[in-house]
């Protein structure tokens, strides 16, 4: 029969300092199952409610020379509480950087898309600019790329400013109804629509 059953908490702390096991087996016999339940309905994980009680009594063994402790029940209580707080604010911290690593690929990823999308409509484009007649490509090139005036195109090919108009133009109408099918086709292909 144990012999220490009928002490008083107080009185198995005192025993404890002088470093009785028989005391501190009293005190984990008559604690562990209460602050496990507590640690438990806490967080819902056996093996951490259990992981946290085993550290407080560890901790409670070890440091039994040092603590100071005016109420047993409210010492081991408070164990708990601190234990499931720093637990669960590891938790949130993790959460929170899991969720912001997620956060950061999704925004990488869609940065690719649109970088794909963007380099497979410039591909396109110099592909259906390539297309055109030469003197439609020419004065395509020279307005688009080269952001000369119609006259400045008009006195370097030789031609007149109207002619310049009606290929630019030409070049326009042609290059608006396909891009959109290209479009159309680079946007499905990525998944953008």
């Amino acid at each position: 029969m144990n012999k220490f059953k009928d002490y008083s908490d107080q009185n198995l702390v005192d025993l404890l300092k002088q470093q009785n096991m028989a005391a501190f087996e009293e005190i984990y016999n008559r604690y562990w199952r209460k602050l496990y339940s507590t640690a438990y309905r806490r967080i819902q994980s056996r093996e951490i409610a259990e992981e946290f009680v085993q550290d407080i009594f560890t901790s409670l063994w070890i440091n039994r020379e040092l603590v100071h402790i005016k109420s047993l029940t409210a010492y081991l209580y408070t164990a708990v509480k601190y234990k499931v707080i720093n637990h669960l604010h590891h938790e949130s911290i993790r959460k929170q950087y899991f969720n912001l690593q997620l956060k950061t690929l999704s925004e990488a990823d869609n940065c690719t898309e649109e970088l794909v999308f963007a380099n497979d409509l410039h591909v396109s484009v110099q592909k259906e600019i390539s297309k055109l007649p030469p003197k439609c490509q020419q004065v395509f090139k020279l307005s688009r790329q080269e952001n000369l005036t119609m006259k400045q195109i008009a006195s370097q090919l030789g031609i007149s400013e109207k002619t310049v108009e009606h290929q630019l133009g030409k070049a326009l109408r042609v290059l608006r109804m396909n891009i959109k099918q290209i479009i159309v086709v680079i946007s499905s292909t990525i998944g953008l629509i």
